[in-house]
């Protein structure tokens, strides 16, 4: 089983980057994917009209998931979504919102969570286009301001999010977001796998940020199922479903939670 402590050999997390965390991540993360190539700035996306800015969403959730990219987006839309209906969601991470909105759609309760503020203005406005009520927003400032949320969550998903910062970052995070799931709710968690860490060469994990993600991006680390669970202890959890997908670019995880 992997280790929270086995860095693979690489030097120390330097302090420099991390002391302050989430500012080191908003820095990049106010980045959202928006097709299956290109990434914009939210706060540009802000910019557009309310018709423009539904047109764009619509145009990028049709790029990320139909065709050649069903099978990187679309394949769990169609597994998840009608399931979704009448779930209270926590997304965490919300980014440009391509899944959490599609399930709000479907009938799902959710609250988006994201730590840069013109994320979230920019899903307001399309929540607000598309008529969804039954939504709520959390600015995450810094940890203490998840413990404002309720503890009846029946699904958290975290999208491609947690596995941008180093592991003794995000553990005190995925914490505090057990304290507001559900005994029997989901944990689904999209993340980079082993075995691409390996293709692309085996890189420290703050360089291999910018192959996967462009730029600026300070952190990429890989995740298997040993690992993820060692994350998520003291949660105990079943999987229910673990895969690579789009060619072993990234991993799925459906966990089922079972307790601390």
């Amino acid at each position: 089983m992997a280790r929270l402590d086995d860095r693979l050999n690489f030097p120390p997390t330097g302090a420099s980057d991390w002391q302050k965390p989430f500012e080191t991540l908003r820095s990049k993360w106010d980045e959202v994917p928006t097709t299956r190539s290109g990434r914009q700035r939210t706060a540009d996306l802000a910019k557009l009209s309310n018709e423009n800015l539904l047109a764009e969403w619509q145009s990028s959730r049709l790029d990320l998931t139909t065709g050649s990219e069903f099978g990187h987006r679309g394949w769990y839309h169609t597994l998840y979504a009608d399931s979704m209906r009448g779930k209270k969601i926590m997304d965490v991470g919300s980014g440009f919102a391509i899944d959490s909105i599609t399930f709000a759609q479907f009938g799902a309760r959710v609250t988006f969570v994201d730590l840069a503020e013109t994320n979230l203005d920019v899903i307001r406005r399309l929540c607000k286009a598309l008529e969804l009520r039954d939504v709520d927003f959390l600015y995450l400032e810094n940890i203490e301001a998840l413990q404002a949320l309720h503890v009846d969550y029946d699904v958290i998903m975290a999208m491609g999010s947690l596995h941008h910062a180093p592991v003794e970052v995000i553990k005190p995070e995925t914490r505090e977001l057990l304290r507001h799931l559900k005994i029997g709710g989901r944990w689904l968690q999209l993340a980079y796998p082993k075995t691409r860490w390996a293709r692309e060469g085996r890189l420290p994990f703050d360089r291999w940020g910018q192959v996967t993600d462009g730029n600026a991006t300070p952190w990429a680390e890989w995740y298997d199922l040993p690992k993820l669970l060692e994350l998520l202890n003291p949660g105990r959890f079943q999987a229910v479903l673990c895969q690579e997908f789009h060619g072993g670019d990234f991993i799925w995880f459906d966990l089922l939670y079972e307790g601390s």
